[in-house]
């Protein structure tokens, strides 16, 4: 048992955790512990990721958070594929941020976001599944008195092979559990994995179908208050003053607070009566010089940009002014992407109970520990006297990730009520008002050509939001944010798909009041439009096929090429489209993995779309489990064509002007195209799934779009445009 927390400095902890959220990729060297803790029901642990219970029950712990993408499940698959359990058996538990903290971050990194809960957790996690099942074996042999070398485990049953003698893992658990932990245990080769690869069904259904499922919105705590919010409408602002009496006798109130320097709150017997009491609030807000901006005058900064001499070059070979000067042709494009909110269906919320000893919070989060370093800040204690329990999230989509403003509110709020548990729920109006918005940006494209139609030159001009500076700025290499450029770099998980003789990526930041923040697929959507679409553009102009014209470009690009050459054959490309239906293209590497597309659309009266089909290619190197990763492709272009049709976020008087879904829309079940996914894992890396497909199904649209009527369409979303998903 642990006997003595560490004592940890609080402002070096939260600077240390702040990197984690970042949605980039941390080196971690994870111990596994030499110190037993007894888990549920007294049962020992083998080590920090397996409990087995004497019913063989086994518990696998998963720190990365799971919010609808099946990440628990793949994560335990890995362990228990080591572990040679029963699956049947298997069932999963959250270690907490404060527990890890006192065995020296021996869970790692709990940040989930950028697709990384698999891909950067799959050694250390295989490995507690091999150092558990040997120490099980192990244990196993040493009852029997028999050498290690003549048992074999599988199922969770240890057997002798020379007697036949078998017993199983709850048997020996406990006995396991005192042995010392073995070093390097070696790992499978994915030849030998027979659970990893295979469709198995989620953990976590049946409690959704049930009810079983307690997210945030829905916890419950003895004598709990609950406590609605209002910050400043624009970004920047504070609060200037509000009548508390109008309001301190309306049924259920009990507190009215203000809560940092631009926020008030009402806290009741219930959250409807708080809510409709901060309603009559009366409250006057000063709301700054950023109450000046709109939309149009962010618009103007971002078009100066993109004829600004100064910008950061991240990707560039040749002379492109040279190429574009000489070129006998050229052709030039500009685009623009706008804000847009995570909008997920559980708005932000955060339980947290403080006294003058001990605070803790139960929060739904993508990054525990940044949600405990939030704790820390707010309630000013030393880690060894705070807790976070994480509990399942009602989406996610990078809003829970880095950002815990809802946890700061809520432990303030508590802070000011010692002793009695607070359950803060943000509005879906607050959710939306006061989100980390998809950056803006705007994109200036020129390519040139020679007499015989080959591209000779690029210049890719971004200008726009760059997140790490508004979020983790420690983290820009001599003041440029490399996320900017994901889909453009020139090696690396985001590599740009194509090579041009002379070549220019750069960005020119132009950064605002409204904040930005990690939204799923971040940088790789509009980027993964600009250059695609524009690919499209420049085919037409050489009076190329696209595919020919891309495949021309991609000879150095084997991967890239192998999913766009799937979709093509899948979608039948170069063949007759059926009558009316027309046929668009894109790929990318994004977050490791290589994805691309085929849409097939028709354009009725040049503004009714229908999207018939898209055959979506992925290949992430290792496909831990294959159903998981098809309803990620369709949820992922769920989500991206919402965006691309119907979505954006602006701002009027410095305040974003879309409250609800009544002005911020998704697709419907109806407009859902029929989705074909291709999953292609060519081995010997790990990619991500969640986030890498979204940005493809925007482009190869817009491309089939362009191909049906002739139009190309540069500005988003096309709702602005009369267009409309059918």
């Amino acid at each position: 048992m642990i006997t003595k927390t560490p004592k940890i400095d609080r402002r070096s902890f939260i600077l240390g955790t702040a990197a984690v959220g970042s949605g980039l990729a941390l080196g971690l060297k994870v111990p596994f512990g030499t110190s037993v803790v007894r888990a549920q029901a007294a049962t020992p642990e083998i080590n920090a990721w397996v409990v087995i219970k004497p019913d063989d029950t086994v518990v696998i712990r998963v720190v990365r958070s799971e919010m609808g993408q099946g990440t628990i499940t793949g994560l335990a698959q890995m362990v228990a594929e080591e572990l040679e359990c029963d699956w049947a058996k298997v069932t999963t538990e959250y270690p907490t941020p404060g527990q890890s903290v006192a065995r020296k971050r021996i869970w790692g990194d709990f940040s989930t976001g950028g697709s990384r809960g698999i891909r950067m957790s799959h050694e250390y996690v295989r490995k507690g599944g091999a150092t558990a099942r040997m120490m099980l074996v192990q244990a196993a042999a040493n009852g029997w008195n028999v050498p290690v070398a003549e048992c074999t485990a599988a199922n969770s049953v240890i057997t002798h092979k020379p007697s036949g003698r078998t017993t199983t893992y709850g048997k020996v658990a406990e006995a396991a559990s005192k042995l010392t932990l073995p070093e390097n245990p070696p790992l499978k080769d994915p030849k030998e994995w027979k659970l990893i690869g295979k469709s198995v069904k989620r953990l976590d259904t049946m409690g959704k179908v049930t009810g079983a499922q307690v997210y945030g919105f829905d916890l419950k705590l003895p004598g709990m208050l609950n406590a609605a919010i209002k910050d400043c409408p624009v970004f920047g602002g504070k609060v200037k003053s509000f009548e508390a009496d109008k309001v301190k006798g309306m049924p259920g109130v009990k507190h009215v607070l203000q809560v940092g320097d631009s926020a008030v709150t009402v806290v009741a017997d219930t959250w409807w009566q708080a809510k409709t009491a901060l309603d009559a609030l009366p409250i006057v807000w000063d709301e700054g010089a950023n109450a000046k901006v709109s939309s149009a005058t962010i618009a103007k900064m971002l078009e100066e940009g993109l004829g600004a001499e100064q910008a950061f070059v991240r990707n560039q070979n040749g002379d492109v002014k040279a190429a574009v000067a000489g070129a006998a042709k050229k052709i030039e494009a500009v685009y623009a992407y706008p804000f847009q909110n995570h909008a997920p269906m559980e708005p932000m919320n955060a339980t947290a109970k403080f006294t003058p000893d001990r605070c803790e919070v139960w929060v739904p989060t993508q990054n525990g520990e940044a949600a405990f370093a939030a704790t820390t800040a707010a309630s000013g204690l030393p880690a060894d006297k705070c807790e976070v329990y994480k509990i399942n999230l009602g989406g996610g989509f990078g809003r829970r990730g880095a950002f815990h403003d809802y946890v700061t509110q809520a432990v303030l709020i508590a802070k000011q009520i010692p002793g009695v548990p607070v359950k803060l729920l943000w509005t879906r109006e607050e959710d939306m008002t006061h989100g980390r918005y998809h950056p803006v940006m705007q994109a200036k494209l020129t390519g040139a050509f020679d007499a015989s139609g080959n591209l000779t030159g690029l210049h890719f001009r971004l200008s726009g939001q760059s997140i790490i500076t508004a979020v983790f700025p420690q983290l820009l290499q001599d003041g440029r944010d490399n996320l900017a450029f994901q889909g453009l770099d020139p090696t690396g998980d985001f590599a740009f798909g194509y090579t041009v003789p002379n070549l220019l990526i750069d960005h020119a930041m132009r950064n605002t009041h409204v904040p930005p923040g990690f939204w799923r697929g971040v940088n790789i959507n509009q980027n993964a439009i600009f250059m695609e679409c524009f690919m499209d553009e420049m085919a037409q102009a050489a009076g190329k096929d696209p595919l020919e014209f891309r495949r021309a470009l991609m000879a150095k690009h084997p991967k890239h090429l192998a999913v766009l050459n799937a979709v093509a054959a899948r979608a039948d490309w170069g063949k007759p489209a059926p009558q009316g239906v027309h046929r668009g293209l894109a790929q990318m590497m994004a977050f490791g993995s290589y994805v691309a597309a085929c849409a097939e659309v028709s354009v009725t009266d040049g503004t009714k779309v229908k999207i018939h089909r898209i055959v979506a290619a992925t290949d992430c190197g290792y496909a831990v489990n294959p159903a998981q990763i098809e309803r990620q492709v369709s949820g992922s272009f769920v989500y991206g064509l919402s965006a691309l049709f119907m979505e954006e976020c602006t701002v009027k008087d410095g305040r974003i002007e879309q409250t609800n879904f009544h002005n911020y829309d998704s697709m419907r079940i109806a407009q859902m195209p029929k989705v074909e996914s291709i999953i292609m894992p060519s081995g010997g890396f790990w990619g991500g799934v969640g986030e890498p497909t979204i940005c493809v199904a925007a482009p190869a649209v817009l491309n089939a779009m362009a191909a049906a009527t002739g139009k190309r369409i540069r500005t988003f979303p096309l709702k602005n445009h009369g267009i409309t998903l059918v």
